[in-house]
C-alpha cells in the first residue's frame, strides 16, 4: 500500500482491516463509518484473517474457537477476497456492511445462506458463494498477502481489526483497535478518533488496556 498522506478528493487515507466473522471489527468499522462523516478522512477497505493469524497456534486455543476458525472463519472471507478480486477493491466497502449486518446484527451467523444473501444484497454474483468451500482457493496468496500487509503493521500478538494512517511525518499510525462497544456515533465517535490518533502517535506509547466482561453491543446500530 504506497503511504500517501492524502486521497485524490484530498482526505485523509484511513486503511482499515477486517475478517467478517469478528464482531469486535465490525463494531470498530461502524464507528470509523461514523468518523468519516465528521472528519476529512476516505475509509479504504482490506482483508485479513483470523483463520490465517492462527492456524499455527490451533493447539493453544480453546476447543470451541478452533472449532469456530475450522468450520465457520475460512468461508466468509474467502468468499469477499474473490470479490475484490474478482469485482475490485470498491465492492469490499459495501459487502463488509452487508454481511456484518446479516451475521452480527441480525443475528444470521456466518451461514452459507447468510453469506448468499449479504452478496445478493449488494448486487454481486451468486456463483462467488463456490468459494466458501472451495478447499485449494484460488485466491489464497491475495488474501494472505493482503492479511501480511495489515499483520505486519502491528505485530503477531493481536488480531482484527488493524487500522494505519498517514503521520504527519509522512509515517504510517497503525494500530490494533480501539475495542470498542457501543460503536460511538457523531461527536462522541470524532473524540475517540482524536484521541487514538493522539496516543498512536506518541513514539514511546504501548498499550492501554481494562479488563471488560460485557460482549458487543449491536443495539445502537
Amino acid at each position: 500500500m504506497p503511504e500517501t498522506t492524502a486521497t485524490s478528493s484530498g482526505k485523509t487515507p484511513v486503511d482499515f482491516w477486517f475478517d467478517p466473522l469478528c464482531p469486535w471489527a465490525w463494531m470498530t468499522s461502524r464507528w470509523v463509518l461514523e468518523v468519516e462523516k465528521v472528519r476529512d478522512i476516505e475509509v479504504h477497505w482490506h482483508i485479513m484473517s483470523l483463520a490465517v493469524l492462527n492456524e499455527n497456534k490451533l493447539d493453544q486455543l480453546p476447543d470451541e474457537y478452533r472449532e469456530m476458525l475450522s468450520t465457520k472463519a475460512w468461508k466468509p472471507v474467502r468468499v469477499v477476497t474473490a470479490a475484490w478480486q474478482k469485482h475490485g477493491e470498491d465492492v469490499l466497502g459495501p459487502l463488509y456492511t452487508a454481511l456484518g449486518t446479516r451475521i452480527h446484527n441480525n443475528d444470521e451467523g456466518a451461514t452459507l445462506e447468510a453469506i448468499a444473501g449479504a452478496l445478493e444484497d449488494v448486487g454481486l454474483p451468486a456463483d462467488l458463494l463456490d468459494y466458501a468451500d472451495q478447499q485449494d482457493f484460488e485466491f489464497d496468496a491475495e488474501l494472505r498477502a493482503s492479511h501480511k500487509e495489515g499483520i505486519d503493521k502491528v505485530g503477531q500478538e493481536v488480531g482484527t481489526p488493524v487500522i494505519s494512517v498517514p503521520g504527519s511525518d509522512g509515517e504510517q499510525l497503525a494500530f490494533f483497535g480501539p475495542v470498542v462497544t457501543p460503536a460511538p456515533k457523531g461527536e462522541e465517535a470524532a473524540r475517540l478518533w482524536d484521541g487514538t490518533l493522539a496516543v498512536a502517535s506518541v513514539p514511546g506509547f504501548y498499550e492501554i488496556k481494562r479488563t471488560r466482561t460485557k460482549g458487543p453491543d449491536f443495539s445502537n446500530l
